[in-house]
């Protein structure tokens, strides 16, 4: 055993264990700084939840409508959801006042934060019902191409609609495209090979 020691202090000087062992804690630094970056980024999706929030309070306010307002962090985004009876005017046809809507709160909050902000808002559960369409659209299509070996258009959509799309469409192993321009951007869903 000794003469172990002594041939590891030969090999290792003993100022070179001290530099190694501020090395680790060089690396205690960078995780506690990741913990940091990961706290800092809830903190500033959820401020950009609740300045999205009283934006869409105060339109509410506005417009006389009723809604209780939801905030929550999915991921990186800021989700907001408006819940109530009669919001369908918030929606539109296909959830195109939705969008505009979304967009004008994303406007809000990036005025107040001088940053994008990437926020998704949902009135009376649209988002949601529209996710589990659109999913169960984009398996069915991915059926089909798998099938005749053809690739299919789809219809144009919004960039929410093309991403669940694409998801889905991933997941049954097929490969799809967006292609075109806003606002006709649509997605090709493309046979394997």
């Amino acid at each position: 055993m000794v003469g172990q020691e002594q041939e590891l202090s030969s090999v290792v000087d003993s100022d070179e264990l001290v530099e190694a062992d501020d090395d680790l804690d060089d690396v205690d630094d960078v995780v506690e700084d990741d913990d940091t970056d990961e706290e800092d980024d809830l903190n500033s999706l959820e401020e950009e939840g609740e300045i999205a929030a009283d934006y869409i309070e105060g339109l509410l306010d506005i417009a006389d409508l009723d809604g209780d307002i939801d905030m929550d962090v999915e991921g990186d985004r800021a989700v907001v959801s408006v819940v109530g009876a009669t919001l369908d005017e918030l929606v539109g046809d296909d959830g195109e006042v939705l969008e505009a809507l979304q967009e004008l709160t994303r406007l809000a909050v990036h005025r107040k934060t001088g940053t994008r902000a990437r926020l998704m808002l949902d009135v009376g559960g649209f988002r949601a019902r529209r996710r589990t369409e659109l999913a169960e659209l984009g398996r069915s299509v991915a059926a089909e191409v798998s099938r005749t070996g053809e690739p299919k258009k789809l219809r144009a959509m919004s960039p929410f609609e093309r991403k669940i799309i694409h998801d889905a469409v991933a997941l049954a192993g097929l490969r799809s495209e967006s292609e075109g321009e806003e606002p006709n951007r649509r997605v090709v869903v493309f046979p394997v090979g």
